[in-house]
């Protein structure tokens, strides 16, 4: 089957496996997903901005723009609240504006920007309307598409780590800003169910401010996590219950 990983590229993922002792995410030890891909419920979106963070790990990004099927397992992201989070785009006294208003509703939409001049960032909008929180894709690991990708990020490798890799791999831009997640040409399907033994939190990345809140979640030991700097330090995912209380 296509979201099968070729043989070679399960092999290095296993021997990593032996080597750190994090066991195989599902979708790299050729495990099919339990049930066929389907868009996510509109309720899945409207939780806390966290929680969307991490249940967005395992899901399937699947894109169609230009004709061509590309699609990867999320499994890096990062949440950004409203306006009491200093490092989300709502913590502006400006309130709506003409780059956030995407963040402030309807949740399951995308919310596009571009990242210092330089690459454009794809995040998905979580919660009640008028919360204005987002979370921001990261890194996948590519299913459906390869050769695209490829062709798209000019014969570069990493494909997808990263949330430049991501959006130039996928062929997202603005033109995508506010786009329903739920139709082509991008959509979020269900995918794999992600153990809590696999989940990293850390503090997020490349942020000047709040840089050390736990909004950071990926799955442990895959290709398509982007290198952690600063204060994206890993810590076990079974501390995340707490940091939500703590939070509260």
């Amino acid at each position: 089957m296509e979201h099968r990983l070729r043989p070679p590229y399960r092999w290095r993922e296993e021997r990593r496996r032996q080597l750190t002792g994090v066991p195989l995410a599902p979708w790299l030890a050729g495990i099919d997903p339990p049930s066929p891909r389907v868009p996510l419920s509109p309720a899945f979106f409207l939780r806390p901005v966290a929680e969307v963070a991490r249940d967005l790990l395992g899901c399937v990004l699947v894109s169609t723009v230009g004709e061509i099927r590309t699609s990867g397992v999320i499994v890096e992201t990062e949440a950004y609240g409203g306006a009491e989070d200093p490092a989300s785009h709502a913590a502006t006294r400006g309130g709506v504006t003409p780059r956030n208003r995407a963040m402030f509703g309807p949740a399951g939409r995308a919310y596009v920007y571009r990242s210092y001049g330089m690459h454009w960032c794809m995040n998905v909008v979580a919660g009640p309307a008028g919360t204005a929180a987002a979370v921001l894709l990261r890194g996948l690991d590519p299913l459906e598409g390869r050769e695209g990708m490829l062709k798209r990020r000019e014969g570069r490798r990493p494909l997808c780590s990263g949330p430049g890799r991501l959006t130039q791999a996928m062929e997202i831009t603005d033109a995508l800003y506010g786009h329903d997640l739920s139709l082509p040409p991008l959509a979020i399907r269900s995918g794999w169910a992600v153990d809590d033994a696999l989940i990293g939190i850390s503090g997020r990345v490349g942020v000047s401010v709040a840089g050390t809140w736990p909004y950071r979640f990926f799955v442990r030991g895959s290709p398509g996590v982007s290198p952690a700097r600063g204060a994206a330090a890993s810590r076990p995912a079974r501390d995340q219950t707490r940091t939500r209380r703590e939070r509260s």
